[in-house]
């Protein structure tokens, strides 16, 4: 059983280490560090870790992920944190074998939901929403090969994580082909953005390849059926997933099915999500396809997105492709890059116009591997947060003092993935690693 305690103190005291360019951003770091393991993080029975979201008493697949993501780089100095990462995974893989189509869970079969929806299968009282996202289904699988890659334990690979993935994969071949699906999303009580269209079902697609999402990582629904970095994310993982197999043994059948899948979304991409820019006609990946001819060309400061592409290792940040990709979506070429007197970057139609995410900024910094650009970042980040010593979801690029979210635990994390990062490249610069 973990010492959750005797964790806390040990991030603490390494958190008090840490040394940036200035006290603020060094202040803001230390707080938030240890934010997630003291104010989301519970420790089950079963040695299973329920991470809430933050502000909501929810566990997100995709926030859940990103949220511990930034502790694996302290398993060498603090083991125990490889005991956690292995309890969070255990409890996301808990909720895919439950729903594979839900994104958000409760605690315990609490009832408890964001609304009640229409939907040909009830709703579970373990669901706190049942959106489809495809990255929900990818971020676990991210999470349990950084901790093997990252640290070299491998006790989390057993049995139950492949039977897993074999649903995870079974469930990503089914909406190839989402005519044949019978998942509908229907919500009456809420902006357009918070359902599907065509009673429940979103609009129509045709066959690319690619895996359909319902819902954007924002949890906004979809413009178009095929949401292009969420594709990109599912490449991702499942080269994670070819990688893992190589050291486990794994059945012969569910690999060629992953070998097929990964084809099938590679082609989908290449032939549907690479797309002319319409004013230079230069190429650019795409937000979204319908794989009928429409294009959605923007970007969110959700991820996957298509700026954090490099960071989830689908492309490199330094190829033509992805940098022309870049320069779009960095630009007021993308409907939802806002620029004021304080701030400049990618929002959402989630928030607000003129509402600049920091998870987005901090993610131009984790793509980037100038240290100046990297530093430029995080002071942008830690200079507008209102003295709360807080990441927030969405802050106005006029005035930080009016935000959304007073917490907001995956934007923490975010900031933090970025500081380290940040230590990192310092290091290896000054020529203090070997």
């Amino acid at each position: 059983m973990i010492n959750q305690k005797e964790l806390i103190n040990q991030v603490e005291d390494y958190s008090l280490t840490v040394s940036l360019f200035s006290k603020k951003s060094e202040a803001l770091f230390q707080n938030i560090f240890i934010d997630t393991l003291t104010n989301t993080v519970k420790v089950k029975n079963n040695s299973d870790i329920f991470v809430a979201t933050g502000d909501i008493p929810a566990m997100w697949l995709r926030d859940s992920t990103f949220q511990i993501l930034p502790y694996l780089s302290l398993t060498d100095k603090i083991p125990e944190l490889m005991q956690l990462i292995h309890g969070v995974i255990k409890q996301q893989l808990t909720y895919i074998q439950h729903d594979p189509y839900a994104n958000a869970f409760n605690e315990t079969s609490s009832g408890a939901h964001y609304a009640i929806d229409k939907s040909n299968i009830p709703i579970s009282d373990l669901v706190w929403e049942r959106k489809f996202e495809i990255d929900s289904l990818c971020a676990p699988i991210h999470l349990a090969s950084e901790l093997y890659h990252k640290s070299g334990y491998s006790n989390h690979l057993d049995a139950n994580f492949w039977q897993t993935v074999d649903l995870i994969i079974d469930t990503f071949i089914k909406e190839q082909h989402h005519e044949n699906s019978d998942y509908i999303f229907n919500r009456s009580d809420g902006p357009s953005t918070d359902t599907l269209s065509h009673d429940g079902k979103g609009s129509p697609v045709g066959y690319t390849g690619m895996v359909w999402s319902g819902f954007r990582p924002s949890d906004d629904a979809c413009l178009y059926g095929y949401h292009i970095p969420g594709n990109c994310y599912i490449v991702c993982i499942l080269d994670e997933l070819i990688s893992l197999s190589e050291t486990q043994m794994v059945a012969s059948k569910l690999i060629d099915k992953i070998l097929k899948l990964r084809s099938d979304i590679k082609f989908g991409i290449d032939n549907f999500g690479i797309v002319k820019e319409p004013n230079t006609l230069e190429t650019i990946l795409a937000y979204e396809v319908d794989g009928l001819g429409n294009i959605n060309f923007m970007d969110d400061a959700n991820v996957p997105s298509l700026l954090s592409l490099p960071f989830l290792g689908y492309i490199s940040s330094s190829d033509a492709l992805y940098q022309r990709t870049r320069e779009f979506i960095l630009s007021n070429k993308n409907p939802f890059y806002y620029s004021g007197k304080y701030l400049k970057g990618i929002g959402s139609p989630h928030t607000p116009n003129n509402y600049v995410w920091p998870i987005s900024l901090a993610m131009e910094g984790l793509t980037s591997n100038n240290l100046e650009f990297i530093q430029g970042r995080l002071d942008t980040i830690s200079t507008t947060d209102n003295n709360t010593l807080q990441c927030h979801e969405g802050i106005n690029v006029d005035d930080p003092s009016l935000y959304t979210r007073d917490w907001f635990s995956w934007a923490n994390m975010t900031y933090c993935q970025l500081a380290l990062r940040y230590m990192d490249i310092q290091e290896e610069t000054s020529g203090l690693k070997t």
